[in-house]
């Protein structure tokens, strides 16, 4: 599900995901966006009403997490896939931004 919210007219310097402790699809959508090095701002919407607020503004009235914003575009629960491809589509200059995580032999990671 995605939807758009108005634009604020402001450059989009990071993706916006909501989450809340203990969700399954919020861990498996924050591994390979952390490796991607794509920069990204996390709001708990168990400890922020307004996160909460915003994240029923566009889930048909529900708390579904993870809920994601690349600047006006919403999507609820995405993949990574769909992810990466609404930042090529509505914030590509966060591709350039990105600072990928170099991993080492598991489970030891190599220091960037």
């Amino acid at each position: 599900m995605s939807t758009e919210q108005p634009a604020t007219g402001q450059g989009i310097t990071a993706i916006d995901v909501y989450w809340r402790p203990g969700c399954p699809f919020c861990m498996a959508l924050a591994r390979p966006l952390r490796r991607s090095g794509l920069p990204v701002r996390e709001f708990n919407i168990w400890e922020d009403p307004e996160a909460a607020a915003r994240v029923r503004s566009v889930a048909d009235g529900n708390e579904t997490v993870p809920t994601v914003f690349i600047g006006p575009h919403a999507m609820v629960n995405p993949s990574f896939g769909q992810l990466e491809s609404a930042v090529r589509e509505h914030a590509p200059e966060l591709l350039d931004a990105a600072q990928p995580v170099r991993r080492g032999f598991w489970p030891f990671r190599r220091a960037r």
